[in-house]
């Protein structure tokens, strides 16, 4: 077949470990057979990152705001022992979390079902997308740590010099304090993006926070969300037969359990985080999400949920065979080439990511899978497990059959 054609790239965010070897495997094996793959690429990479002194981030989330649309790899959030293993000069950032501050977006995140996997929940029948917020909270914190008595407080002052001031603590001894904030614009981007989402998917969107205890902080982002809501959604909702209500965090995660899924579940950030791995566990798989995040100007950028698979690095370089779930990576490529086709008006290019996403699911649901999901398994044709490279030509096959 003659190879698809595209007319604006793709931004690519290239990443580490073994999800950056099985980016250049699926690449070569599942898109560039088919598709004239046209990207501005960018190596987020810890040595490029280091390198660079991180530039290269903010450069690949600008380009993103330029053409719109990207696919980032699984990349190395440093720690202490990361700093040592690649000499790095300064214990660098979360790329995502630069790359979200830029966008100020949401993260939609929802598992990949097929049959013969079943959620741990027996009672969820359908997938569960959790929106989380993507911009301030514990992951733009200020920390400190007291090494012994005095005072913390918190102080604002506004544009005229006028502060204001609020004990937080007197510490008798050494401790640990944190500031963190968030801004009542990015709430609302938050809130519209996730009103938007459900409208787009015809799904019920629940919110949770904890305002009962955080009667500023939390309390603010409900209020915003039922103002928003009422002034731009209402009205959409009840025409489409859907729902929002807001409910507690605690409350929420009781309603989710007994629930059959099918709807958004909206969170602060860090509560996103925690709660999107807890779902995607439940399905099945950290490596079998979707996650998307939306900029308020619908800028998209499409990535794996889980992390660069460091175990099953090592293992590569000392030339043994890995079984490394590709499924979330090659998600993120069609989510994004999906996009692409659709904001250019290219049918051909959605038409192409809804059959490899199609033959994905058929090939595990046919038996062969990686081992990871052998262990899950429940159907009545025996698993077959299979190394990472003889899953994507499992795959190959599959989706040469559907075109």
């Amino acid at each position: 077949m003659e190879k698809i054609k595209m007319t604006t790239p793709l931004v690519e965010m290239d990443g580490d470990e073994m999800t950056r070897i099985l980016w250049e495997e699926i690449k070569k094996e599942l898109l560039e057979p088919y598709i004239d793959l046209k990207t501005e690429y960018y190596d987020l990479g810890l040595p490029e990152r280091e390198k660079t002194r991180d530039q290269v981030t903010v450069d690949s989330a600008e380009a993103t705001k330029k053409y719109g649309v990207a696919v980032k790899c699984a990349t190395i959030t440093p720690n202490a022992q990361r700093v040592e293993e690649y000499k790095l000069s300064q214990m660098w950032k979360s790329p995502n979390g630069t790359i979200r501050a830029i966008l100020d977006g949401t993260v939609f995140r929802a598992p990949i079902m097929v049959k013969g996997i079943s959620p741990v929940v027996k009672n969820w029948k359908r997938p569960i997308t959790i929106a989380r917020h993507a911009y301030g909270d514990v992951y733009k914190n200020t920390e400190f740590q007291p090494k012994g008595p005095g005072k913390a407080e918190l102080v604002f002052t506004d544009d005229q010099g006028r502060e204001t001031r609020q004990t937080v603590f007197t510490f008798q001894g050494p401790g640990v304090l944190q500031g963190q904030y968030n801004t009542d614009a990015s709430i609302t981007s938050f809130a519209h993006s996730c009103f938007q989402y459900a409208i787009d998917t015809r799904q019920d969107l629940w919110f949770a926070t904890k305002d009962t205890i955080s009667k500023q902080y939390d309390h603010r982002f409900k209020d915003i969300f039922q103002e928003v809501f009422d002034a731009r959604y209402r009205e959409q909702f009840d025409k489409l037969g859907i729902e929002y209500f807001y409910t507690l965090i605690d409350d929420a995660v009781a309603r989710v359990i007994r629930s059959e899924g099918g709807f958004i579940w909206a969170c602060k950030n860090y509560d996103g985080d925690v709660m999107s791995d807890m779902v995607s566990t439940a399905f099945g798989s950290l490596a079998m999400m979707t996650s998307v995040l939306v900029s308020p100007e619908g800028n998209c950028e499409y990535e794996a949920a889980h992390g660069t698979v460091t175990r099953h690095y090592y293992k590569y370089l000392k030339g043994e065979e890995t079984s490394t779930n590709p499924m979330a990576t090659i998600f993120a490529w069609t989510g994004a080439l999906r996009k692409r086709g659709e904001l250019d008006g290219i049918c051909e290019l959605g038409a192409f990511a809804a059959k490899l996403e199609a033959a994905c699911v058929a090939t595990i649901e046919g038996g062969t899978m990686t081992k990871d999901l052998a262990g899950l398994w429940e159907g009545k044709t025996p698993a077959r497990a299979v190394n990472s490279l003889e899953f994507l030509k499992a795959v190959r096959t599959e989706l040469d059959r559907r075109l």
